[in-house]
């Protein structure tokens, strides 16, 4: 380290601020640069691809240094942040001009993942949450604020399984970055994964309910938290507190966009765990974790960045209330069937900024001109989205027709900014003329300028008779006149000396000198008056920030309606039927992404009925690659889209309110955490078994496939009869399995019943319908899907000669399996003398062989038959048709 004595002035006030911000990487302002020193700059030009080199270069003091254009600050912030980066910006806060000595310098703002505020860095259709969690005595409460647009939510729960709910809460929000008192005591597993999302530590102080309190009532401007829904919830008051101190203290700004704190509450929205949203893939693929292959994805039709942001929201937490959701309905139908006004409503948001974000760097002090004259051109658009809002019937819609319009803003905005700004704030050239009268006063000076000169220079070859006498300027010498060398006989003697050049002397008048300084003086104070001008207009609007974000939301919401009528006509999605009893039925059902995936295909729409009066647990039986899995998952998306507000695809559809949906597809190793396939799967099952209602969503596939076969079966079969039996009736279940031993539940349980995927047959091949039908189904498939899937045709070959013994039970009298055994002629392979698979034990006997090919042929076709889907006629002529051929097949030879 180096003494500080031996520093020069600057560089001790480097030291200072980057004590002060410990961890962060500074940007030190110095001119038109930002400057990064010691391992600050090894870090960031590692990382920024930037030239290292050094100053004080052969001194004791020599510092290895980098630095950037200030204009370049959003996108090299943004970057450092990326790598895993805080960044303290540090600006000169003095005018040099105006200074003697060293320029006062103070950190303006850090950058964290959570604070980024710059559109163009940002995702435009995902919010940018920050998370906040704190703990008290039995209680544990979360916050959630987007600065970038302003949204504040608080969550707390207080029963013995708050922290997985916690884990709901980020899986549903996805902060990418989370702070928490020092010293939070996580369980284990419960921790975000820092890949993901940044954790950060505070001082405890902050997040003790009554100083966040306190900190909050300033913050809005209030007595008592009781309004916003924090009455008794001192954990979700200490989180939501604490994140907003630290997002305060970061950004260095009130935050007057963050207006008011929304309490979050479960009983209010449609409740979807982590696993559950993963596997439903509802905002991000499971294939490469990319928006695109997401439900989100797949009907988004917005225009607006805001609006993409809130369809987000209403498809992660649909509502619960059945008012609610046919409010949305009601607006969304009559935007479908009046496709003018909705194709006018779209026409004027296209192109629409995204006001919330341009309203953050506004309050932050961070827009710049080009980003008002954005923000300009969007709240210029909304008088004529009220207007046409105005002639809806549908009362959602014309609620919106009835928002601020913010006019007076907006023509305070076109007055003032210049049409064609620069991208800095120093140059000038912000405001237009008119603005101010001043200002135009001093551009009158500057832009005479010219006109001036050449009256001068006129006058002066008039007055010296030096017809080529010339009035020039340069930035080193500014103005003056230019005399050749054979005139210099005729320079008068007022005229002062400046310069001797090859070709003849520069002068200088008293009247130039004054004309000069008149001049130069001008483009300073322009440019002086024009940033003061700027930065109070910006404050103008920074406080109409309440009235502007009211306007931003309104915007959204009829963006998101217009979006949901907009697929509704293109995919032909119908309006569900919402009924007061939980029970669902889906006539021709799609699901809404693979539908839009499918090219050369159409997809094979499926009902779904599950209900008290139906059955309200299906079992699914069907081959792989039969479509099980999607046909569970859209039956759980058409119930999100219904409760979200949007029409379904759907020919008709009636749903009672779904309060939780579980799915449980697929399942995938936690090394880290050392779990197993089948212990994620068991996990994810307890979860649902603790949490389910009479009035959730259940969807399950291959329960138990992870363990040996009888333990799998035996614990799907023991989840299927919990279900069946939960107190208040059994939730709308779609259990998909290859243990077809299950479909036996339907026979003697009245609330279950069978379903299979239908397969057509053709010789030896197998056509996918993709069908649902009634019914359980007595085969896999799985080696065609082998032959499907390009196994070697001599291995498919061996594994149905492997099929064919297993099928017709073939062991020997030692009770050894002959599975393994190849057809005549070839060597025996029946486990070579080893102990048998099922090894006989004192209540087992083997089954006799059957060596007659006839009665072999009949017991194989009496094992494949479905005894539930035969008539009595049927039965009656299959056993009349096996005695004629077993009796022919045993008649003495003649």
């Amino acid at each position: 380290m180096q003494d500080a004595a031996s520093l020069t002035p600057m560089f001790r006030q480097y030291r200072a601020l980057k004590g002060q911000n410990p961890g962060a990487i500074l940007l030190f302002r110095m001119g038109d640069f930002y400057e990064m020193f010691h391992d600050d700059a090894e870090v960031a030009s590692k990382a920024l691809d930037l030239t290292l080199t050094a100053r004080g270069k052969g001194t004791a003091n020599a510092a290895p240094m980098c630095g950037f254009p200030h204009h370049q600050l959003d996108a090299y912030a943004a970057k450092l942040v990326r790598c895993g980066h805080r960044v303290a910006v540090c600006d000169q806060v003095e005018d040099p001009k105006l200074v003697k000595g060293l320029v006062r310098r103070e950190v303006v703002r850090i950058v964290t993942r959570g604070t980024l505020d710059d559109p163009n860095e940002l995702e435009a259709t995902a919010n940018t949450w920050i998370a906040s969690v704190a703990a008290t005595p039995g209680r544990l409460g979360a916050a959630f604020l987007d600065a970038s647009t302003g949204e504040f939510m608080a969550w707390e729960d207080s029963g013995k399984d708050a922290w997985v709910k916690l884990g709901e809460r980020l899986e549903a929000f996805a902060p990418c970055e989370l702070v928490h008192a020092e010293g939070l005591d996580w369980p284990e597993g419960s921790r975000p994964d820092p890949a993901r999302c940044a954790v950060t530590t505070s001082d405890p102080y902050s997040f003790t309910p009554t100083v966040a309190a306190d900190l909050m009532k300033r913050h809005f401007g209030v007595a008592s938290l009781d309004g916003y829904g924090l009455a008794g919830r001192p954990a979700a008051t200490a989180a939501a507190g604490g994140l907003l101190g630290y997002v305060k203290d970061t950004v260095k700004s009130g935050l007057a966009h963050v207006d008011r704190l929304t309490a979050l509450e479960p009983a209010q929205h449609l409740v979807i765990d982590a696993a559950s949203f993963r596997a439903l893939e509802i905002d991000r693929a499971l294939r490469d974790g990319g928006r695109a292959g997401s439900l989100v994805h797949a009907v988004d039709r917005t225009l607006t960045a805001p609006g993409a942001r809130l369809l987000r929201s209403w498809i992660a937490a649909p509502l619960l209330a059945g008012d609610a959701i046919a409010l949305r309905h009601e607006a969304v139908v009559e935007l479908l069937q009046r496709s003018a006004l909705r194709a006018d409503l779209r026409k004027q948001m296209d192109g629409m900024q995204d006001i919330e974000r341009l309203l953050a760097r506004t309050v932050s002090g961070t827009a710049t001109a080009r980003d008002l004259l954005a923000l300009k051109g969007s709240l210029a658009r909304l008088p004529g989205l009220c207007t046409l809002l105005g002639s809806a019937r549908a009362s959602l819609l014309a609620e919106l027709a009835t928002t601020d319009p913010c006019a007076e803003i907006t023509t305070r905005l076109a007055d003032g900014v210049h049409e064609e700004p620069p991208a800095g704030l120093r140059e000038g050239g912000l405001i237009r003329d008119g603005f101010h009268a001043a200002l135009d006063e001093l551009r009158a000076i500057r832009r005479d300028a010219r006109d001036t000169l050449a009256a001068i220079e006129t006058r002066e070859r008039e007055a010296t008779g030096i017809a080529s006498l010339k009035v020039r300027f340069n930035k080193v010498f500014g103005y003056y006149i230019e005399i050749s060398k054979s005139n210099l006989h005729l320079v008068p003697d007022h005229f002062q000396r400046k310069q001797t050049i090859a070709g003849g002397e520069r002068f200088v008048t008293q009247e130039i000198k004054e004309y000069e300084a008149k001049v130069l003086g001008a483009q300073e104070r322009i440019e002086s008056l024009e940033y003061e001008l700027f930065v109070a207009l910006r404050l103008e609007v920074a406080h109409c920030a309440a009235k502007i974000k009211a306007a931003a939301r309104a915007a959204a919401r009829a963006d998101v309606l217009a979006g949901f009528a907009q697929i509704a006509e293109e995919r032909d999605f119908r309006r569900p039927a919402i009924a007061s009893e939980p029970r669902l039925r889906i006539i021709g059902g799609r699901h809404p992404v693979v539908e839009q995936m499918l090219v050369e295909t159409r997809f094979a729409p499926n009902d779904a009925t599950l209900g008290k009066d139906t059955g309200a647990i299906a079992i699914l039986t069907g081959p792989n690659m039969g479509g099980k899995s999607t046909y569970l998952r859209q039956v759980a998306l058409i119930a999100i889209l219904a409760q979200a507000g949007s029409l379904v695809p759907a020919e008709e559809a009636e749903l009672g309110i779904v309060d939780r949906i579980f799915c449980r597809v697929g399942a995938s190793d936690n090394l880290a955490e050392g779990q197993s396939t089948f212990m994620v799967e068991m996990a994810e099952t307890a979860n649902i078994l603790h949490h389910v209602t009479p009035n959730s969503l259940v969807l399950l596939d291959e329960i138990g496939r992870g363990t040996a076969t009888f333990d799998g079966l035996a614990i799907a079969w023991a989840v299927v009869e919990y279900l069946q039996q939960l107190a208040g009736g059994p939730p709308r279940t779609l259990f998909a399995t290859h243990y077809h031993e299950l479909t036996e539940l339907a026979v003697t349980l009245p609330s279950i019943v069978n379903l299979r995927m239908a397969v057509r047959e053709w010789g030896d091949r197998v056509i996918f319908t993709h069908r649902v039908e009634a019914g359980p189904s007595d085969r896999s498939y799985g080696i065609h899907v082998a032959r499907l899937a390009g196994v070697p045709q001599s291995v498919v070959a061996r594994a149905e000669e492997i099929l064919a013994n297993l099928e017709r039970d073939e062991y020997g009298g030692d009770g050894l399996p002959r599975r393994a055994r190849k057809t005549a002629g070839t060597r025996d392979t029946t486990l070579g003398g080893a102990r048998p698979l099922f090894p006989p034990a004192a209540s087992f006997t083997a089954p006799r062989e059957v060596d007659d090919p006839a009665s072999a042929e009949v017991l194989a076709e009496i094992r494949r038959q479905t005894p539930e889907r035969l008539t009595p006629l049927d039965a009656l002529t299959l056993v009349d048709g096996w005695s004629r051929r077993l009796k022919k097949a045993t008649a003495p030879k003649t």
